[in-house]
């Protein structure tokens, strides 16, 4: 048995790509997107500047909820990283909950 491990993320940033929405074979709504986050964080007792661009994908209702945004508008996304295929071993974040700032 595997035991469940933590895997959640919280992430603020600026909604700069979204995909039509589309249906997966299965029926479930789905949206890829991008965030991008810009911030300072304290690393070894030194503020660090901080701006990267994180590909997301939303399914069902949160894709449908991803969908009705605009360019440009601040989002907080949470979710769980995933590999983006099996032989794709970029990671993607899995949104499954999404809130406008």
């Amino acid at each position: 048995m595997i035991e469940s491990q933590v895997n959640r993320c919280v992430i603020d940033g600026e909604l700069v790509e979204l995909d039509d929405l589309r249906y997966t074979p299965a029926g479930l709504a789905r949206v890829g997107l991008k965030i991008r986050h810009v911030s300072s964080q304290q690393e070894a007792g030194i503020a660090r500047q901080v701006k990267c661009d994180i590909p997301a994908i939303s399914l069902d209702a949160a894709a449908l909820k991803a969908s009705k945004l605009l360019l440009g508008q601040q989002v907080r996304v949470e979710g769980f990283l995933a590999q983006r295929s099996l032989r794709n071993s970029q990671l993607i974040l899995h949104i499954d909950n999404i809130i406008l700032k």
